[in-house]
């Protein structure tokens, strides 16, 4: 039997692209929107652009070895400027689009960059200021220009001669790097993550093999930032080595209009997006309760049927019981959400609540957990079917994960990245001499080898009695209350274990308007002794599987959402807890005031 390993012996990016063109030319490969409309490229006008831009790119000294940064938001130019920069042997480094001129200007330092491309004035204003500051970025350029000076633009690049790119492909080799990913940096600067050809390549094919169906010319939607490594494989790597048709989405906010629009084959959220859709979709339910509460009936029932489909266990009887649900109330929810041609939903970078997970799978929606992270190029546990909510599935083929003495998740195989740039203290803390990558996870293997995350190392919670416990589960817990959109669980070396919950903008209101509350602000409702009695009345109930030292006591309701990329939340909704005890120290001294 060939491995993975196997197939990618030998192989670049650059060179997978090549051959993906050629077999796939007229194919679409991507689109987007301009107003209302939508524009396309195939494969073979994609490759065009990257000719003309890697000549581009040569032209202005850009050499094997050399680290270019882009920073844009999901855009088609990010394809074709990533791709030219692999195939002139140079390193694409993309950095989040929020990042403020002090961020821009460490995280183009630190890579060293030569050579930087922007979207527009509004990147370009983040440079300016530290630009001096940065003696290494001989060049600036810019896709879209306004007002701005800037050094080239990209029509420039694409004035060049086209790039002979299979002879430039030839080039590579499997040990240069594709890109750094720079860590989100919540518990130190950040760190620039070193991921080579072949680390890209083999996550590509294990998803491949994963993946029930052929995926080739399947429909992706491209919305969450390209600096992070989920979104960076998902709709840009795995692209060009199986053929995906990827629509460009420039705001993570849209991505539920694009969905209806796209109607996606495969769809990466990380939890935050399929809370809101639930959301969303539970808010428009309650406005007829006697609907609402028949379609919570059905959900119920399809729950376990589901399950068992997934594990290719129901009956016929149950095979028929789903089919009718699906017929009368789930195909039609589908359809309205765009979401009834998915063939396989995925959801990581934070934990998923199991509730959810299986409420999804029960209205016929594919959804899976995957475990992953920025050192091991996004993919170490996952499988599409057989699941089981509460675990993030079994290794990734050709992977190896064990727990060590101390619970720690370890896993080793050709997906580890080659270790943090210019850092190789912290590089000898995360890699073993034997090769296996401490993940900083808290972890558990069941019989069948599906891993359950407990939680982070550093962020466990030690309350005050000594005891460890878990924030990120009780979170996933207390977002199972419907009016909870957000949840930060606290208690270390406080007494008992407490929370900040923030009200859900969808189904708050919602639930407001039918309780003669309607008139009220979120702000408001926060407030307002009704709502805070709701919730405290349905904290024992999703606090039931804790126990009583870890089981959350109070809460407090806050009514503004926390948004990514902030003091609150990573731009991956992933919680910024000395941001959120900085914050709300107040409201939490409160929590505790005798």
């Amino acid at each position: 039997m060939t491995s993975i390993t196997d197939l990618i012996e030998g192989k670049t990016i650059a060179g997978v692209f090549v051959d993906t063109v050629a077999e796939r030319g007229g194919a679409i490969a991507l689109r987007w929107k301009e107003g209302d409309a939508w524009h396309e490229w195939t494969y073979d006008e994609y490759f065009a652009r990257v000719a003309r831009v890697a000549a581009g790119l040569r032209e202005r000294g850009v050499s094997r070895g050399d680290r270019i940064v882009l920073m844009m938001r999901n855009i088609p130019e990010f394809h074709v400027l990533d791709v030219a920069a692999l195939m002139v042997g140079a390193t694409p480094i993309s950095i989040y689009n929020s990042s403020a001129p002090d961020q821009v200007e460490y995280l183009v330092g630190h890579s060293g960059a030569v050579l930087g491309i922007v979207e527009d004035d509004s990147f370009l204003a983040r440079f300016e200021p530290v630009r001096d500051a940065l003696p290494a970025l001989k060049s600036l350029g810019v896709v879209r220009p306004g007002e701005r000076p800037s050094d080239f633009t990209l029509d420039d690049l694409l004035a060049a001669e086209p790039l002979d790119l299979a002879t430039a492909a030839a080039e590579g080799d499997p040990s240069d790097l594709a890109t750094v990913i720079y860590t989100s940096g919540t518990t130190g600067p950040p760190k620039g993550v070193m991921i080579s050809n072949s680390n890209v390549l083999f996550v590509a094919e294990a998803t491949r093999a994963l993946f029930p169906f052929d995926v080739t010319g399947k429909r992706v939607v491209s919305y969450l930032p390209m600096a992070h490594i989920a979104e960076r494989t998902v709709s840009h790597y795995s692209q060009l080595l199986l053929g995906y048709e990827v629509s460009c989405c420039p705001e993570p906010g849209k991505i539920a209009g694009y969905c209806t629009e796209v109607r996606p084959h495969v769809l990466f959220g990380v939890p935050r997006v399929w809370e809101k859709i639930h959301g969303g979709l539970t808010a428009a339910l309650a406005a007829d309760p006697e609907k609402a509460k028949q379609f919570d009936e059905a959900v119920e029932t399809a729950r376990p049927i589901a399950l068992k489909r997934s594990w290719g266990t129901a009956t016929e009887e149950e095979e028929a019981t789903w089919a009718f649900l699906d017929e009368v109330a789930f195909a039609p929810i589908r359809k309205l959400l765009g979401l009834d041609e998915l063939m396989a939903a995925v959801t990581g970078a934070a934990p998923i609540p199991p509730e959810l997970l299986s409420w999804f799978r029960a209205i016929g929606v594919p959804l899976s957990e995957v475990y992953g992270m920025s050192e091991n190029t996004g993919l170490m546990t996952w499988t599409p079917e057989r699941i089981k909510p509460g675990t993030v599935g079994p290794a990734a083929p050709g992977t190896e994960v064990a727990i060590a003495e101390d619970g720690e998740v370890i896993c080793r195989g050709p997906h580890v990245f080659q270790g943090y740039l210019d850092d190789p203290e912290k590089t000898a803390e995360a890699l073993s001499t034997d090769g296996w990558l401490h993940t900083g996870d808290i972890g558990e293997l069941d019989d069948d080898g599906y891993l359950k995350i407990v939680d982070r190392k550093k962020e466990l919670i030690i309350t005050a009695g000594g005891k460890n416990i878990s924030p990120a589960n009780l979170e996933a817990a207390l977002k199972m209350i419907p009016l909870v959109g957000q949840a930060a669980a606290i208690g270390d070396q406080r007494p008992f274990v407490s929370a900040l919950v923030v009200l859900d903008p969808d189904t708050a209101p919602a639930w407001a308007a039918q309780h003669g509350l309607g008139d009220l602000s979120l702000a408001e409702l926060a407030d307002h002794p009704v709502v805070q009695a709701e919730i405290d009345a349905r904290l024992p109930e999703v606090m039931a599987g804790f126990n009583n030292a870890e089981a959350v006591k109070k809460v407090k309701v806050l009514g503004e959402e926390w948004l990514p990329d902030t003091d609150l939340l990573t731009p991956t909704s992933k919680l910024k807890r000395r941001g959120v005890a900085a914050t709300f120290a107040a409201e939490i001294e409160a929590l505790y005031a005798r």
